[in-house]
């Protein structure tokens, strides 16, 4: 026998334990469960105007989850989602959404985002670092998206890929209109006007859950647009007083 073979049968006499050890945990391993992409889950935080929300065709309620390549819809019902990268999402009457694995899909109607979350219709991506943003898509095929605060850089899709064209980016206070196919037909101011239709609409309006990044938002209105009226959520019930009866004195 050589030395050299000798030093590792003898020299080395935990090596065959850890091997088998190393084994072991290269079959453990990939059964583990991996963790959730920013849009691969979300969890229905509130459901406002009856009940008419739906992951696929499941009536949902509040707390409960939907996960890729689940779709949540609604009809004449809102409802805000969040997501598990800390941001939410509110979804307007008659939208569908569905979750992918590094965005939502917005297929028809409204949704409302506030934090880190992309977006996706079938021709364009959303790209976010933290913002607050309106999407809209119509029955065509077309899109309208309103920054609120921070900024979105939107890329145009060609079957879920990147298409030639090169990226546009939207700063807050701006509103673009895309054409079917991902093309930018407008890029707008938003006006103040803009503003309190948005504030006063249907997305804010009677949700009591708040929104993650509304600080950043209110942040915004207060330096820029300071005749813009900032909805404040309900305040919570106060707790009934207990009156209080005095001990009374016989001497």
């Amino acid at each position: 026998m050589s030395p050299s073979s000798a030093s590792v049968g003898v020299g080395i006499p935990w090596r065959q334990p850890l091997l088998r050890l190393l084994a072991f945990a290269s079959l453990v391993v990939p059964l583990l469960p991996t963790p959730l992409l920013a849009a691969e889950a979300a969890t229905v935080r509130e459901i406002l105007d009856g009940k008419e929300l739906f992951i696929d065709t499941r009536q949902a309620k509040v707390n409960d989850k939907a996960f890729t390549p689940q779709q949540v819809s609604t009809q004449n019902s809102r409802g805000q989602l969040a997501f598990p990268s800390g941001a939410a999402g509110r979804l307007n009457r008659f939208s569908l959404l569905r979750l992918g694995q590094d965005c939502f899909l917005l297929s028809k109607g409204q949704v409302l985002v506030s934090g880190k979350q992309a977006g996706c219709t079938r021709s364009s991506r959303l790209s976010v670092r933290g913002t607050n943003y309106l999407l809209s898509v119509d029955e065509s095929g077309g899109s309208e998206l309103s920054v609120l605060e921070g900024s979105v850089e939107v890329e145009p899709l060609s079957d879920g890929e990147p298409a030639p064209g090169g990226s546009t980016t939207v700063n807050a206070g701006e509103k673009v209109q895309l054409s079917p196919a991902g093309v930018v037909l407008t890029l707008l101011k938003l006006s103040s006007g803009d503003y309190s239709t948005i504030l006063g609409g249907p997305l804010f309006e009677g949700f009591t859950t708040p929104l993650p990044a509304f600080g950043s938002l209110e942040s915004y209105l207060r330096s820029n647009l300071p005749s813009v009226t900032i909805p404040s959520l309900p305040s919570a019930p106060s707790a009934p007083s207990i009156p209080f009866f005095g001990i009374p004195r016989f001497f």
